[in-house]
């Protein structure tokens, strides 16, 4: 932070001496010009008007040699006589020459100072290169000047030195991931320092971490093997849910077909019950009509007629069946023979059926 060219005097106090020795001598007195041999100017006027007319604008232009203008946002520090004596603020103010002089300019708005990349090493000893932006404002200009030789280089070489250090308590895979941290820890550490130099940090922004090629290309390699084994897992994942929705889909088709040959046996089973039942009924009430037709026919007196009747009944279903099932078995393409079995192989009266149902 060197001084500004806006702070310098208007005339330095050099220059004016110089112009009031040029034309205030005596030996620049009545001056005859060479050529024509007529006065010049100076003899017109006279010596005294001349060196009286440059004295009062040396005098002048001594306060303008004095002035010392300051633009807003800027501080400047005057010494005298090598001595710190006050600081001066935006404004026009004048200063004693030969005797004060500006000694320290500073801006007091935001600076941006940028880091150089530097090498670093990471906690598992991989180099990278890394790079950061600096924001910082003065807060005191006088300990800015006073505390340390130059505070932009002190700032930058404390900020090189800090962030190597952080660099290094990362690996190398944890400090692409923890730029928030490293930001947070250096903005830290320079407030830590800076504020004894009448420095505020703002803001530490790390720019660029950049490995080295072989790194580079190992990083690169790994990253492609990690992708194909992501795809090999979510291919073996896609085949696993594919196997168990399949397993899935048998299981549940097997529960369905077996539920449904459950329901089609029972309605089967009740179908063939029902239709038992209806014929057991209809049997029952042939039966019964026919033994009433021959009840009927056999008259009021005779012995027994309930018991004949029903026995007659018995044998005329039974020989209608047996007819039934011959004109079935006559009818079948195989047939050849038809063997009209005797009273004792087929039951035809009621005494045959009990018969059997006693041997059985």
């Amino acid at each position: 932070m060197k001084t500004c060219g806006r702070c310098r005097p208007l005339l330095s106090l050099r220059h004016i001496l110089a112009v009031s020795f040029l034309f205030g001598s005596s030996r620049h007195a009545p001056m005859v010009d060479a050529v024509y041999g007529e006065p010049s100017v100076m003899s017109i006027f006279g010596s005294k008007t001349l060196r009286r007319t440059c004295l009062a604008a040396a005098a002048c232009c001594v306060p303008l040699s004095c002035l010392q203008i300051i633009t807003t946002g800027d501080e400047c520090l005057v010494e005298r006589f090598g001595k710190y004596n006050r600081k001066l603020g935006p404004g026009w103010h004048l200063l004693l020459p030969l005797v004060e002089s500006v000694s320290f300019q500073a801006t007091t708005r935001e600076q941006v100072l940028d880091v150089p990349p530097q090498q670093c090493y990471t906690l598992d000893n991989a180099p990278i290169r890394a790079d950061a932006v600096v924001y910082l404002r003065l807060t005191s200009i006088e300990a800015a000047r006073y505390q340390v030789e130059d505070v932009r280089n002190a700032i930058m070489n404390l900020c090189l030195t800090q962030l190597r250090e952080e660099v290094g308590k990362l690996t190398l895979d944890e400090s692409f991931s923890s730029r928030e941290r490293i930001n947070k820890e250096l903005l830290k550490d320079l407030n830590g320092v800076a504020n004894t130099w009448g420095v505020e940090i703002t803001r530490v922004e790390l720019q660029n971490m950049e490995p080295s090629t072989d790194i580079l290309a190992a990083m690169e390699l790994q990253m492609a093997a990690e992708r194909k084994k992501r795809a090999a897992i979510l291919r073996s994942e896609g085949e696993r849910m594919t196997l168990i929705n399949e397993a899935e889909g048998r299981a549940a088709a097997a529960v369905a077909a077996a539920e449904a040959q459950k329901t089609t046996t029972i309605l089967k089973a009740q179908a063939e019950a029902e239709r038992q039942r209806i014929e057991a009924e209809g049997l029952k009430v042939a039966i019964t009509t026919v033994a009433e037709a021959l009840a009927s026919s056999y008259g009021d007196g005779h012995e027994g007629s309930v018991k004949d009747s029903v026995e007659g009944a018995i044998q005329f279903l039974g020989l209608l069946r047996y007819l039934e099932t011959q004109g079935k078995f006559a009818a079948s393409d195989g047939t050849k023979v038809l063997m009209l079995p005797s009273k004792n192989a087929l039951p035809m009266t009621y005494g045959g059926l009990k018969f059997l149902l006693d041997e059985a």
